[in-house]
């Protein structure tokens, strides 16, 4: 089965097919290329979503991830990442392997084609020459045939004319010898032509065209070859990454089967738990005592002192334990100059006799934990230095953090101290290698650097032990006041809390927004007076004068220095001290930040 042999005379079909196979194998590279494209935006498009869903450092959602089931939702993100990477595996392999070797093979199959019927043209008009030449043999051979037969015919007229001389019939008689010899000629011409001519077409015919189209017929061979090599190529390079893919899955399916409901109702204990202890039993108040004064001659107080509560079953319970209803709140514990006569139902009142449950309330605003300072409940909310707003559980775990990184800076410090006492032993010993005066600076730069840490780590110890019970707590003297506050203000409290009592049992706010304030604004201004004043961590420069109109503020003149107590916590608000008594807020974009180089995060504010 040869093309040379079968094919002879389709050349142009041949010249049309090998035109169609190359471009059947373009169209081929492209689909492939088309494949690496959408491999590589299906990766990138992977890597955007892992990435997108993963935990931003320093916030919140880092936090979130200490449960397994977000370790779990992690470990996937990570995998698809790295699913993401087979693909771009894909793309590449596909690039290298299929793209490129077919796009040069390509051009070397064009190159081989256009060879291959050029030689072919070539042959072709090769023989039309030749036929040519032949066509013109045999032309001038019929023409040389015919001009002796006209030659000969007039000879043998003038012979047999005896009118004509000897003369003119001599001459008719070369005459025709001579167009006869042409003839003759033009036929030993037309043979050789002719001979010459079925043997250049038999060469073309079985040798030439065989040839040609055997060259042309292995050559669109290797073009299906080779196709088909690539097409298993690109199966391999998909069946290569399966491996991979599938250890990226059972990654995922092992993430899955590692999460651990209990751990993560554990840890959710561990999270939100207070330390505080439910409220107990709230004891029966009897509204009988009034029926019994009217009757008994005793005074208000030997029925106070005489007379036990009478249980009443059958009576509506309000025993609702306000702690859970989201909407009420307790009452503030009265101020230390309230007095029984202050309240508008005085002694007489049947009301005084709720003091359980005022006494409940009041134990319960003692126990919560108070906003560190009023001015940071104004700028949003600033957690305080010694997490004192936290409930006793969670503010021992945060104190706990805090202790464990402070004494891994330490340490930190500590080896960088060593190192650099070392580099000057190693200079003291070789000079040459440079001044041991040079590392004094460093040296106590680090050691002062130790020191402060050291402060601080002391500072949240004490904190952690007053919290884990190994100190006196600084609340005590509060609930000693909060103690007077039970004994004196007993019937304001009980007041308060039967004017917001609704029938149900549960507490409703009535009181006006301005008398709450008052009470709040009180309570932060009594505890913000005692905390002891915040360390300078730096100075700063006033490059505008600013009017401190609004409480909290503080008024600075232009080019005036001052010192930075706490830092723009992102509201653009800094906290900055002119003397001991003078301290306030200024706009950051008013003050040039200069921060102490040892501060963490030092920078500066223009």
């Amino acid at each position: 089965m040869s093309w040379g042999t079968e094919l002879w005379d389709q050349f142009d079909n041949l010249e049309k097919h090998t035109q169609w196979g190359i471009d059947v194998l373009e169209k081929y590279i492209k689909f492939v290329k088309e494949r690496t494209e959408i491999e590589l935006s299906y990766a990138k498009q992977l890597r955007n979503l892992s990435k997108k869903y993963q935990p931003k450092k320093n916030s919140k959602e880092e936090e979130e991830y200490k449960y397994t089931s977000c370790k779990a939702f992690l470990s996937t993100l990570n995998e698809m990442n790295d699913y993401a990477g087979q693909h771009e595996v894909i793309s590449e392999n596909m690039t290298s392997q299929i793209t490129v070797d077919l796009a040069r093979f390509v051009q070397e199959l064009k190159q081989e084609r256009k060879s291959n019927f050029h030689d072919g043209r070539k042959a072709q008009q090769h023989m039309e020459t030749c036929w040519k030449h032949l066509e013109s043999s045999k032309r001038r051979f019929e023409r040389d045939c015919k001009e002796a037969d006209r030659a000969q015919q007039y000879f043998e007229k003038m012979d047999a004319d005896i009118n004509v001389t000897k003369a003119d019939v001599e001459k008719a008689r070369q005459q025709a010898q001579i167009r006869h010899q042409m003839a003759e000629d033009s036929k030993a011409d037309y043979s050789s032509s002719l001979q010459k001519f079925n043997q250049e077409q038999h060469e073309y015919y079985h040798t030439h065209i065989p040839s040609i189209f055997q060259k042309i017929q292995e050559m669109e061979e290797r073009r299906i070859v080779r196709i088909g090599e690539s097409m298993k190529t690109y199966a391999e390079v998909d069946r290569q990454v399966i491996p991979i893919i599938g250890k990226c899955l059972d990654g995922i399916v092992k993430a899955a089967e590692a999460i651990n409901q209990k751990s993560d109702s554990q840890l959710v204990i561990e999270a939100y738990k207070s330390g505080f202890e439910p409220p107990g039993d709230i004891e029966f108040e009897d509204y009988t005592q009034p029926m019994k004064r009217t009757v008994s001659d005793n005074s208000l107080s030997n029925s106070r002192g005489d007379g036990k509560p009478e249980l009443k079953f059958g009576g509506k319970s309000k025993g609702k334990l306000w702690p859970f209803i989201k909407k009420n709140k307790p009452p503030p514990p009265p101020p230390a100059s309230a007095s029984p006569s202050a309240v508008p139902n005085g002694p007489q009142s049947p009301k005084q006799q709720k003091e359980p449950l005022s006494h409940r309330f009041n134990e319960f605003m003692i126990s919560k934990p108070k906003i560190h300072c009023f001015r940071s409940l104004k700028r949003g909310g600033a957690t305080p230095e010694d997490f004192s707003n936290l409930p006793p559980e969670q503010r021992r775990k945060k104190l706990q953090q805090k202790v464990d990184e402070l004494n891994k800076e330490i340490q930190k410090e500590m080896d960088q101290r060593d190192a650099i006492t070392k580099m000057k032993d190693v200079y003291l010993k070789n000079p040459q290698m440079g001044d041991p005066a040079s590392l004094d600076h460093k040296l106590t730069e680090v050691s002062q650097n130790i020191e402060k840490l050291r402060l601080e780590a002391q500072k949240f110890e004490a904190w952690l032990a007053e919290v884990e019970g190994r100190l006196p707590a600084r609340g005590e003297q509060a609930r000693r006041q909060s103690g007077m506050y039970d004994g004196q203000g007993a019937p304001t409290a009980n007041s308060c809390a039967q004017d917001r009592e609704s029938p149900d049992g549960s507490y409703t706010e009535e009181r006006s927004q301005e008398n709450e304030v008052k009470v709040l604004a009180t309570d932060f201004d009594d505890e913000f007076d005692d905390e002891e004043p915040l360390p300078a961590i730096g100075t700063c420069k006033a490059l505008y004068t600013f009017e401190g109109q609004n409480e909290g503020t503080i008024s600075v003149m232009e080019g005036e220095i001052l010192y930075v107590i706490e830092e723009d916590k992102g509201d653009g608000w800094t906290r900055i001290r002119r003397n001991e008594d003078e301290e306030g807020y200024v706009p950051t974009s008013y003050v040039e930040v200069y921060l102490d180089k040892n501060a963490k995060g030092a920078k500066t504010y223009i």
